[in-house]
């Protein structure tokens, strides 16, 4: 069987739909949206994410719900005629005993964390699916695995988010509330990220000092930890030409000014 492909859009014309606008989970939706619009370049960064309590609570919907946006997207841009597809994986597909730095080639190479093998098993799928159509069919989609991602526009639900918007969450209020103590409860593909990594105190102690916070800290040990590690090797992108240019105290700075105007903006309440 072979795809003849259609007059794509032109690179500038960048077409969106927000979650109202188009379920990319609904493939027949998915598909009529591309026969529609037929966008030539298809950034694929759409995903159900969370922290490590929402990946353990709902492993059944990070599984499913990954594995029907990534079929219908994927399959959808190289069924209409996309000239190149980008599909942003995550570093949780690496094993969780991986050798630090993490390089590309550990992929496959071990068990992976348990508390998020939902997810990883569902992103390692979307993989290999971009490699399944590059092999059988020339379609020109790559994979790249970002680190924790964080900035404007993240979610900071209490429970459900990741663990550094959960932390500028946490001491923002603790600090508007004159608290003294807080619990920490939480805790061929091309790596992106920095090179280098933080530890999750030396993470928090940046946090309380971009959110102006002074009290104590509590350690929750009961808690599970999650992945020991994940530096990755970014020799790759490197390789490519690029580099991060915001210093983690910076992006904290930047993110916690966001959520602040946010709250402000939306009367002391933030909605999630």
């Amino acid at each position: 069987m072979t795809v003849q492909p259609v007059p794509p859009r032109c690179l500038w014309q960048a077409t969106t739909a927000c979650r109202a606008e188009l379920d990319l989970t609904d493939e027949p939706a998915v598909d009529a949206f591309f026969a529609a619009e037929r966008p030539a370049y298809v950034y694929m960064a759409a995903a159900k994410v969370g922290g490590i309590l929402a990946n353990d609570t709902y492993p059944a919907e990070f599984l499913l719900d990954n594995l029907r946006i990534q079929n219908a997207v994927v399959s959808a841009a190289h069924r209409h005629g996309a000239a190149k597809l980008l599909f942003l994986g995550s570093t949780c597909i690496y094993p969780k005993f991986a050798e630090q730095p993490m390089r590309e080639e550990a992929l496959l190479s071990g068990a992976l964390e348990p508390t998020n093998e939902w997810y990883a098993v569902a992103k390692i799928a979307g993989i290999k699916l971009c490699q399944a159509l590059r092999k059988q069919h020339g379609f020109d989609a790559i994979s790249v695995m970002p680190t924790n991602l964080y900035g404007p526009g993240d979610n900071f639900h209490p429970i459900n988010s990741h663990v550094l918007p959960a932390l500028i969450r946490r001491f923002v209020e603790a600090r508007e509330a004159g608290a003294k103590q807080d619990v920490y409860r939480g805790a061929d593909i091309v790596n992106i990220g920095t090179g280098t990594d933080v530890t999750i105190k030396q993470l928090t102690e940046m946090v309380c000092a971009a959110a102006g916070w002074e009290g104590e800290i509590l350690w929750d040990t009961t808690k599970p930890d999650g992945t020991p590690r994940k530096l990755c090797d970014v020799s790759r992108l490197t390789a490519l030409g690029y580099t991060a240019r915001i210093p983690l105290e910076e992006g904290l700075r930047q993110t916690v000014a966001w959520f602040l105007e946010q709250r402000r903006q939306e009367g002391g309440a933030l909605r999630l």
